[in-house]
């Protein structure tokens, strides 16, 4: 954490939910024009939170961007109550964006959803001008997940914006033929980066942080 700073503040929803949110500084901003990262949080209901992302966002403050973490609602210090299916918080993942425009004076953003946070994060991508990408760190597209973010799948992958989905080859929710038949639907530019042999939990996990880094990094420089 040498190269960054954090700041903590308080963003307040459309419906009043006041979300707990860090903003993760780099000491020197490498480009003023640079795209502010937006992380969205795996599931709240089985424990997800903002610190799982801690490592990625500090990894991209200290590469000279702007990163931003919250807890959705329901989850740590953030009021509300979290939803099963993800749809009260693509509000909270709204207003979060709409604080970065407004406080951070940016107009572009990319919106990277880990796990649950990524159905959940894909449904606002189109819903928020300034978002120009989308980075998936383990979408859920399995029979047993779709059941609660099902509904999520359309709006992103009816999106002309860019996407990357990156994935373990032993993701247990969704295999690698899952996925790849879900994107052959998908409007715009449509990547996928498979890590071969990591489950799931295991990509979610620090010792990956500094690839989803590397990963988050080389797909903003093909913006």
């Amino acid at each position: 954490m040498s190269n960054c700073t954090v700041e903590t503040c308080t963003v307040e929803t459309s419906d009043g939910v006041k979300l707990s949110t860090r903003l993760f500084k780099p000491r020197e901003e490498i480009n003023k024009g640079n795209p502010v990262v937006v992380l969205v949080h795996p599931y709240s209901v089985l424990g997800g939170c903002q610190g799982l992302l801690r490592g990625i966002a500090a990894g991209l403050a200290d590469r000279g961007y702007k990163a931003v973490t919250f807890d959705m609602r329901g989850v740590g210090r953030s009021t509300g109550r979290a939803s099963l299916t993800g749809f009260a918080e693509i509000k909270d993942v709204i207003a979060v964006c709409k604080w970065v425009c407004e406080n951070l004076s940016a107009d572009r953003i990319l919106l990277v959803g880990s796990s649950a946070g990524a159905p959940i994060a894909g449904s606002a991508v189109d819903q928020i001008e300034q978002v120009v990408g989308y980075v998936s760190l383990g979408y859920p597209f399995g029979m047993i997940a779709s059941i609660l973010f099902g509904r999520h799948h359309k709006a992103v992958l009816q999106s002309p914006k860019p996407k990357i989905f990156i994935m373990g080859t032993k993701d247990g929710f969704t295999s690698v033929q899952q996925l790849k038949n879900k994107l052959r639907s998908a409007a715009g530019r449509v990547e996928t980066h498979l890590i071969e042999g990591v489950s799931h939990f295991q990509m979610e996990g620090p010792a990956y942080d500094a690839q989803m880094v590397n990963l988050i990094l080389e797909f903003i420089a093909s913006l």
